[in-house]
């Protein structure tokens, strides 16, 4: 079988691994649950490739990305509940009816109007598909609260970010950042307290609160925290590879070096980036 830029040889190419007699023994036994963290992993690398401005990782990666879906799509229509050719008609479906600015008359002329029309959009679906499922006698949502819609399979930095931000739709939010700040410094306090007491629980409920104030500020200015905190594990990777290189370069290893000595070499590498930038 040979490579193609049609779609269809990708499928193609899915359904032959997915054979049972025929197909690769790994593909064939795989399900919706054991994909899913490669559909999560593949998500993440291409971010990374985005961060890294590397356009022939990102164009690899979301080839990598684009196989998940397909995946999916094939157990699905093996198991008689939707094809590929029903998700790409779905989002099409859904994306034209989401701007009718663009694909109707509408007058959405503002990113503000837009998003306003989004959201009402976005209401009328989900009471289109309560309709649908009652009428297919499945289940309904089973959290219909104002914060059912935020996945609990989310990662817990984009979870607790989209709960503030379903939060904060309805007026429960701070105004601005300041009184955010001041309650990190709280729950700094208390985490202190905490470790203090020796109170483990306590110790992982208060660092919990915490992390999900530095999510809220982050909200507040702008800042991505996903993005924010991936931008400083990168930065982390290249100070420790700075001290991993200066060790070896001078006979140390990491093992054997001081916690003195690898601070000295990573203040060193901060001052390598000041001058960089």
């Amino acid at each position: 079988m040979e490579p193609s830029r049609d779609i269809q040889r990708l499928l193609d190419i899915m359904a032959a691994l997915r054979q049972p007699d025929t197909g690769c023994p790994w593909d064939i036994v795989q399900t919706f649950e054991t994909i899913k963290p490669y559909t999560i992993e593949e998500a993440y690398e291409v971010a990374d490739a985005i961060e890294r401005h590397d356009m022939d990782d990102l164009c690899d990666e979301l080839g990598d990305l684009l196989l998940q879906v397909v995946f999916h799509a094939r157990m699905a229509e093996e198991a008689g509940e939707f094809s590929f050719g029903d998700v790409v008609e779905a989002v099409t479906r859904k994306m034209i009816r989401r701007h009718p600015h663009v694909f109707a008359r509408s007058d959405a002329d503002t990113p503000e109007a837009v998003k306003l029309q989004w959201d009402e959009i976005k209401r009328a679906e989900k009471a289109d598909r309560r309709q649908r499922r009652m009428r297919r006698g499945l289940p309904q949502d089973t959290d219909a609260s104002h914060l059912g819609s935020v996945q609990r399979s989310f990662p817990a930095l984009v979870e607790a970010l989209k709960l503030q931000e379903r939060a904060a739709k309805v007026g429960f939010d701070w105004s601005k950042p300041e009184p955010i700040l001041d309650k990190i410094e709280e729950e700094i306090t208390e985490l202190r307290q905490a470790l203090k007491d020796g109170d483990q629980r306590k110790v992982a409920d208060e660092l919990g609160d915490l992390i999900f104030a530095v999510v809220n500020i982050g909200r507040h200015v702008g800042t991505d925290p996903e993005m924010a905190l991936r931008g400083t594990n990168t930065k982390f990777r290249r100070r420790f590879g700075h001290i991993e290189q200066e060790l070896e370069a001078g006979g140390e290893t990491l093992d054997a070096a001081s916690l003195e000595r690898m601070e000295e070499l990573w203040q060193a590498a901060k001052a390598i980036e000041r001058q960089l930038t």
